[in-house]
C-alpha cells in the first residue's frame, strides 16, 4: 500500500476522570481528536441486543478512515479483549467522503463520525462492562496512529433512550442499505478494457437525476482504484461510471490476471443518497437497455432532489392545509371565538388582533424550531409531535386546555398587564390575549400532520440548525395564512353581528369543545402513563374547575383567595408520572384484534421472501391524522378484506410512547414525524411508502404495486 505521508509518532490516550453521562464513557483526548464509546440505552435492557456508537471527534483538516482506505491509511480497530457479558460485536460503517490528495485517493471522516456498533449480551439480565481498545489513525499532512482504551459500564434495567440514541440513529441511517429508500439502483456491472487499462464498468440508475455521485470497489485483496469517470444520460436518472483498476499483475489464483467472474461490493454515494450491493464483473461492454431494468421496479416517476426553495413552498402548503386536518377539531373554538369577538368592530381594531394570532402561530413556531434544534444538538430523538409522548407535556396542555374552557365559561377573566392587554386596541383581551391563542392553537395543532408537511419537516430535521428554523417559519406563515387573510380584509369578521347575549352562549358551547379536547387528551395520557394517572389527573382537573366555579359566585371567595388552591391542584397534577407507574406495555401491542400484529421490522424481509405482504402502519394515540386515517381508510370493507387476507401481514407499530426501535425505523426513510404506513411485497420488497393522508384507492393501489392482487384477494 502506498504511504500518503510521514508516520508521526504514535501515543496512547487513556480516557480521564469518569464521565458524568452513564450512556458514555470519558473522552480520550489527543492534539487533534478526540474519541469515547457512547450507548444508546443506560441500560442492558431485557433482550440480548446493545446499541453502541465508538464516536470520534476530529480537529479541523484531519481524519480518521473508512473500512477500505484506499491508497493509504488504516480504518479503526475496536479489541473488546476484558469485556464481561458482551459478544457478537460488529462494527458499521456509515458512508464516507472521497479524499485527494498528490495524486493519492483515500477515503474516511473527517470533524465528527459515530461508528454505529451492535452487540449482545451473554446473559440478557445482567450488567455488562464494556472495554475497548481503539487502534486508529488520523492524518492531515502528517499521519498519527493514536490507541484509546475506553470503558462504560451498563447496569441491568429497563432499556430507555439515552441522549445518545438519536446520533447513533442519524449515522445508521448513513450505512448504505440496498438503495431503495434513496431511489438508487446499481444494476450491472462489467469488466472491460479501456486504452489499454483494466476497467470496472458500473451501470446505477436513481429515481432523481444523480447530482455529484460516486462510486468505491471492495472485495479483492491487492487490487487499487482509481477516481471514478462518471458518464450521465436519462436526464442524469442513469450513470455509467468507469474505474480504473491496478494490480492485476499481482493476482495468482485460479481465477487468474482478470477482473472476470470476481465478486466486488460497491457503495454507491450521491450527496445523501447511498446503496451498497454486492456484484459479479462480467465480460463485455454494458448494454444499451441495461438502465432499464429498474424501471419496472419505480414506485413513482423519477423527480430531481427538492430545492429549498421547493422545500419552503411545502412548508407554507402543509402549515396551510394543516388548518383543515382533524386538529382543526380542538382549535376551531379559538379561530371562532377570533372571528366573533370582533363583531361589529372597527376594521383597525380587527387587522391588529387577527395579526397579533399570526404572530403568535409563527412565534410558537420558531420556538418549536429552537427546541428541536437544541435536542437534536444534544444527541436526543427528535420528530414532529414526539412532545404528546411526554407526560408532564400532556398534563401542562391539559391544564392549559382546562383553563381555558374555565374562562369561555365565565368562571374567570384572564387580565394582562395594562401595556400587553391594551396595547393597540381597546378589546379587553386586547393583543397580549390575540398572540397567546395563536401560541395555543399551534400548541394544539402539532399531533396532527398532513400533505407535504412530513417532506417539508424530514428535509429540516435532517439537515442543519439554519434549515430547522427556515422550514418551521415558513410552516407558521402556512399555519397564520387564514388569520393573515382576515387581517387583510377585515370585512371578514366587522360584517357580523356585535357581541350580546347570543356571544355569552356561543362561548359555553365552544368551553364544551375545549372540555372535549380535554378529555381526548386525558386518553392520550392513558396511554403513556397508564389509566391511573389519566383518572388521577381529570380529577384533579375537575377539582380545579369546581375551585374556579365557586370563587366566581357572589358568595365565593374569589379568583385571588382561591389561587393557593388552584396553584397546588396544578402541581399535584404535573407530579402524577412520578408517582404512579406507567404500564408495561402499551395496549395496541396487548390487545390487538384478529388481523393486526405487533410491529417486527426484522420479520419484514422474511415474510415477503415467504411471498407475504406486509402492511406497517405506523401511529400514536396522540396522532389525529393517524386516528382518522384508521377510522375511516383501514377500516375501509376493501381494506379490511385486503389485510384480513392469509397472504397478508397487517403489522402496527405504537409510537405513543418513545420507542427507539420506531424513531430508528422511521429515519430510514426520512420520516420524522407520523402517520406512516408503507406496503412491502415480492415486488416491491423495499416497500411502497403511503402519504400522510390515506384514501381505500391508494392503500389499493400500493397493494396492487406491492404483490401480485389475485393473491391477495384469495380466501382464507
Amino acid at each position: 500500500m502506498r504511504s500518503a505521508a510521514i508516520l508521526g509518532l504514535g501515543a496512547i490516550s487513556t480516557a480521564g476522570t469518569a464521565s458524568a453521562d452513564s450512556a458514555a464513557s470519558a473522552w480520550a483526548k489527543t492534539d487533534h481528536t478526540q474519541v469515547r464509546l457512547v450507548s444508546a440505552s443506560a441500560t442492558t435492557g431485557d433482550g440480548p441486543a446493545l446499541r453502541l456508537g465508538m464516536q470520534f471527534k476530529l480537529q479541523p483538516g484531519w481524519k480518521v478512515y473508512w473500512r477500505s482506505p484506499g491508497d493509504a491509511g488504516f480504518p479503526p480497530h475496536i479489541d473488546w479483549k476484558g469485556s464481561s457479558n458482551l459478544t457478537n460485536t460488529k462494527t458499521e460503517w456509515p458512508a464516507p467522503k472521497r479524499f485527494s490528495v498528490l495524486g493519492l485517493e483515500t477515503l474516511g471522516y473527517k470533524d465528527e463520525v459515530i461508528l454505529p456498533l451492535s452487540a449482545k449480551t451473554v446473559t440478557p439480565s445482567q450488567g455488562a462492562s464494556l472495554k475497548a481498545r481503539v487502534r486508529y489513525l488520523t492524518c492531515n499532512d502528517i499521519c498519527i496512529p493514536y490507541e484509546a482504551k475506553l470503558s462504560l459500564e451498563l447496569p441491568p434495567g429497563p432499556m430507555t433512550p439515552s441522549a445518545h440514541a438519536h446520533s447513533i440513529d442519524r449515522y445508521s441511517a448513513r450505512v448504505p442499505g440496498d438503495g431503495a429508500a434513496h431511489g438508487l439502483a446499481i444494476t450491472d456491472l462489467r469488466s472491460v478494457e479501456k486504452a489499454g487499462k483494466s476497467v470496472l464498468r458500473l451501470v446505477a440508475s436513481a429515481e432523481g437525476a444523480f447530482t455529484a455521485p460516486d462510486a468505491f470497489m471492495e472485495g479483492v485483496p491487492g487490487l487499487a482504484y482509481g477516481k471514478p469517470n462518471i458518464n450521465l444520460s436519462d436526464d442524469g436518472r442513469r450513470a455509467i461510471i468507469d474505474i480504473a483498476v491496478d494490480g492485476l499483475d499481482g493476482l495468482d489464483d485460479a481465477k487468474g490476471q482478470t477482473l472476470d467472474d470476481r465478486t466486488f461490493t460497491v457503495t454507491l454515494i450521491d450527496g445523501k443518497r447511498t446503496a451498497e450491493q454486492q456484484l459479479t464483473a462480467k465480460p463485455g461492454d454494458v448494454a444499451l437497455d441495461s438502465g432499464a431494468s429498474n424501471a419496472d421496479q419505480t414506485a413513482h416517476p423519477a423527480t430531481g432532489p427538492p430545492s429549498l426553495w421547493t422545500i419552503l413552498l411545502f412548508a407554507i402548503l402543509g402549515g396551510l392545509i394543516l388548518n383543515l386536518m382533524p386538529c382543526v377539531l380542538p382549535v376551531l373554538s379559538l379561530k371562532l371565538l377570533s372571528l366573533v369577538q370582533h363583531g361589529g368592530g372597527e376594521p383597525a381594531d380587527v387587522r391588529m388582533g387577527f395579526l397579533a394570532s399570526a404572530a403568535g402561530i409563527i412565534t410558537a413556531c420558531l420556538a418549536l424550531a429552537g427546541v428541536l434544534a437544541a435536542m437534536k444538538a444534544a444527541g436526543s430523538v427528535v420528530g414532529w409531535g414526539i412532545q404528546f409522548q411526554q407526560p408532564w407535556f400532556l398534563i401542562g396542555l391539559i391544564t392549559l386546555v382546562t383553563v381555558f374552557a374555565c374562562n369561555l365559561w365565565g368562571f374567570f377573566e384572564v387580565r394582562l398587564p395594562a401595556f400587553i392587554g391594551n396595547a393597540g386596541t381597546g378589546h379587553a383581551e386586547g393583543v397580549g390575549g390575540h398572540f397567546l391563542q395563536g401560541v395555543f392553537a399551534t400548541l394544539l395543532a402539532t399531533p396532527c400532520s398532513a400533505p407535504f408537511l412530513g417532506t417539508a419537516i424530514g428535509f429540516a430535521l435532517a439537515g442543519a440548525t439554519a434549515d430547522i428554523f427556515m422550514v418551521f417559519a415558513a410552516l407558521g406563515v402556512g399555519l397564520a395564512l387564514p388569520y393573515l387573510a382576515v387581517a387583510t380584509v377585515p370585512g371578514l369578521a366587522t360584517r357580523l353581528p356585535k357581541p350580546g347575549t347570543w356571544m355569552v352562549k356561543l362561548r359555553v358551547v365552544l368551553g364544551f369543545a375545549l372540555a372535549a379536547t380535554a378529555i381526548w387528551l386525558l386518553t392520550v395520557l392513558a396511554g403513556t402513563s397508564g389509566a391511573d394517572a389519566a383518572l388521577v389527573t381529570g380529577a384533579l382537573m375537575g377539582a380545579a374547575a369546581m375551585v374556579l366555579f365557586v370563587a366566581h359566585r357572589p358568595t365565593g371567595r374569589g379568583l385571588k383567595a382561591s389561587a393557593p388552591a388552584l396553584a397546588g391542584t396544578f402541581i399535584l397534577a404535573l407530579m402524577v408520572p412520578s408517582w404512579l407507574p406507567a404500564p408495561a406495555t402499551n395496549s395496541k401491542t396487548t390487545a390487538l384484534d384478529g388481523i393486526w400484529q405487533p410491529f417486527n421490522e426484522a420479520a419484514i424481509p422474511k415474510l415477503v421472501a415467504e411471498g407475504k405482504t406486509v402492511y406497517v402502519d405506523v401511529t400514536a394515540d396522540w396522532c389525529l391524522t393517524c386516528l382518522v386515517n384508521k377510522g375511516v381508510v383501514l377500516s375501509d370493507t376493501r381494506v379490511q378484506e385486503i389485510l384480513a387476507d392469509k397472504n397478508v401481514v397487517a403489522m402496527i407499530a405504537d409510537w405513543t410512547k418513545p420507542n427507539e426501535a420506531i424513531s430508528r425505523y422511521l429515519a430510514r426513510y426520512g420520516r420524522y414525524g407520523i402517520p406512516f404506513n408503507i406496503v412491502y411485497g415480492p415486488k416491491m420488497p423495499d416497500g411502497v411508502v403511503l402519504p400522510e393522508l390515506l384514501r381505500p384507492g391508494l392503500v389499493l393501489d400500493a397493494f396492487g404495486q406491492a404483490a401480485d392482487i389475485k393473491i391477495l384477494t384469495t380466501s382464507r
